[in-house]
């Protein structure tokens, strides 16, 4: 739910390793996964798998085991209330979104004991109706219960994705994985769509280098500030990470707006300022970095 970069690029390794999975999607996707099939070229080969069920209707899939939600931000409450004919007793729903808000989002919506929380690391597309591009090597899923306990559904949703080939690691605090993504995604995210920018640029651009950092470190103190168990170098470590990314690497967001596409920003760079005022600090780069994509915020 639904079958974009995360879900598509999971749907096909699991179907194609032998689980029943249903593809929630849409338009000319939809209609080319019904076809032909979900095409994943992913950095170790190309691989077609045909779901047990592709469908835009969740109530044909009814209750399932476990619900992978990779859906945008903005999208979240119209899809979570979708999945509601998918849920049985212990069925799991584990998001995959940009940003630090989606379990508690997912878990005002849905019946609690059915949230999980997670976060991906991988870079994929829509390359064409029906086929997903794994754009870098990495792939790794980090998931938990949302105390971060590892539960026999947890578990059993783990082993599946290691058997079909990708990396979901045991882990002990999920919010501390969820932030030290953030503290990187919403600074990366917001720079090279306000700049329209690569990371090359910003650690080319003595300028750019110090408004990512500077937004790196606001992210960096409010999530200690909110006592997640992030390192004291948090702020540091980031800053050697984008060191060593990808030069032309730019953020989802980026192409989104090149594309004209609704973006994620207020779960992003809105969501530090906007979390930030509520812990009695302040954000000015980020709320700066939000005010100057808000325009764009519902796409054309």
């Amino acid at each position: 739910m639904a079958t974009g970069g995360i879900g598509g690029f999971l749907a096909a390794r699991l179907a194609k390793a032998g689980h029943e999975v249903a593809t929630i999607a849409r338009g000319a996707h939809l209609a080319a996964i019904r076809g032909n099939g979900l095409t994943l070229e992913a950095s170790d080969g190309t691989v077609t798998a045909t779901p047990w069920k592709a469908t835009d209707d969740p109530a044909e899939v009814g209750p399932v085991d476990a619900v992978i939600f990779g859906i945008k931000g903005n999208d979240l409450d119209s899809a979570a209330e979708a999945c509601r004919p998918m849920l049985g007793p212990e069925t799991i729903v584990v998001p995959f979104l940009n940003g630090v808000e989606a379990a508690e989002r997912l878990a005002g919506i849905l019946p609690p004991e059915n949230v999980g929380n997670g976060v991906a690391y991988i870079s994929t597309t829509i390359s064409a109706p029906g086929v997903i591009r794994q754009t870098g090597e990495f792939n790794t899923f980090v998931f938990a219960e949302r105390d971060s306990s590892t539960s026999p559904r947890i578990q059993n949703l783990r082993d599946a994705i290691n058997e079909a080939g990708s990396n979901a690691p045991p882990i002990k605090d999920i919010e501390r994985e969820l932030w030290k993504k953030f503290v990187l995604f919403a600074a990366v995210s917001g720079i090279t769509s306000a700049a329209r920018c690569t990371m090359g640029d910003i650690v080319g651009n003595a300028a750019l280098s110090d408004v990512l950092r500077a937004a790196v470190a606001e992210t960096a103190t409010l999530g200690l500030a909110r006592g997640v168990a992030l390192p004291e170098t948090i702020a540091e470590d980031t800053w050697a990470t984008v060191q060593q990314m990808p030069p032309m690497m730019r953020a989802s967001t980026a192409i989104d707006l090149e594309k004209g596409r609704p973006l994620e920003i207020d779960w992003l760079s809105g969501a530090v300022d906007r979390l930030s005022k509520a812990a009695g600090l302040d954000a000015p780069v980020n709320r700066m970095l939000w005010a100057l994509l808000s325009p764009h915020r519902d796409g054309h």
